[in-house]
């Protein structure tokens, strides 16, 4: 895409964080863009599900980067942007108009998605291959390796979404795959089995991570008049953390770089 073109492009933002510490490498300045097709119910930013939200804002990819730019001293050799959602995916080519000119000026570019908007289409796929050629690292949330599990989760089926894992790993993409581990509906034995097996066919996974499920999402759904689907459950124990860390065979970022030193 070209620098003058890709400034002008806007997209829809609900939200910016200057200081991420989850999202990717290093500190990290956010984008959360507005617009959702997945429903999970822990989902801890409903607000942003709608496609059009009366709290979101339109902006130019370069008024993004400029706002960006102001806490870039705080990134450190690791840090940089990263844009998540909502589903970054949806708004692709804003995302991608924001990363070229952060390659531009060599700024360390994360997309954080579920994957749900993929797929095996020429069209979805020529837009997907431009991105890719401007992202340095993509964070994939996998909710459920179970199919009709993960459909009761996210209304959702996830096909789709592994074939997007394994589009990623051909392209050789560097990725971080996530799990959220939500008791009673993504932390059973047999699927993080599965699951762990799954990741161990993909290349470039430079980090497999648990992410326990917690409620600070909660008031979200009540400021918006929902029902919280999971009202009651708990976070998971350090135990079943931790199994799930052993059946998975999970690995850490900085286990990763102790492996190939």
């Amino acid at each position: 895409m070209d620098i003058e073109v890709a400034k002008k492009v806007t997209g829809l933002i609900n939200a910016t964080e200057s200081f991420g510490a989850v999202d990717g490498p290093g500190v990290r300045f956010v984008v959360f863009v507005q617009g959702c097709r997945m429903r999970c119910k822990y989902c801890h930013n409903p607000d942003t599900w709608a496609m059009k939200n009366d709290k979101a804002e339109t902006r130019t990819a370069a008024d993004v980067l400029e706002e960006a730019r102001r806490y870039q001293g705080f990134w450190g050799s690791e840090g940089g942007i990263t844009v998540s959602g909502g589903e970054a995916l949806l708004q692709i080519d804003f995302v991608t108009a924001l990363f070229t000119l952060c390659h531009d000026l060599g700024i360390h570019t994360t997309l954080d998605t579920a994957g749900q908007p993929y797929k095996t289409d020429p069209y979805v796929t020529e837009h997907i291959d431009e991105l890719l050629a401007v992202t340095d690292l993509v964070l994939l949330d996998i909710k459920e390796i179970n199919p009709e599990r993960h459909k009761e989760l996210t209304a959702n089926k996830n096909d789709n979404i592994l074939e997007f894992a394994q589009y990623l790993s051909d392209k050789g993409i560097a990725m971080w795959i996530r799990h959220v581990l939500v008791p009673g509906e993504s932390d059973f034995d047999e699927d993080l089995i599965e699951l762990g097996k799954f990741v161990k066919t993909l290349k470039n996974v430079l980090k497999f991570e648990i992410l326990p499920y917690h409620t600070m999402g909660e008031f979200k759904w009540r400021e918006l008049g929902w029902k919280y689907q999971l009202a009651g459950v708990k976070p998971p124990t350090s135990v079943r953390v931790r199994n799930a860390k052993v059946l998975m065979e999970t690995e850490s970022y900085q286990d990763y770089l102790e492996r190939i030193r």
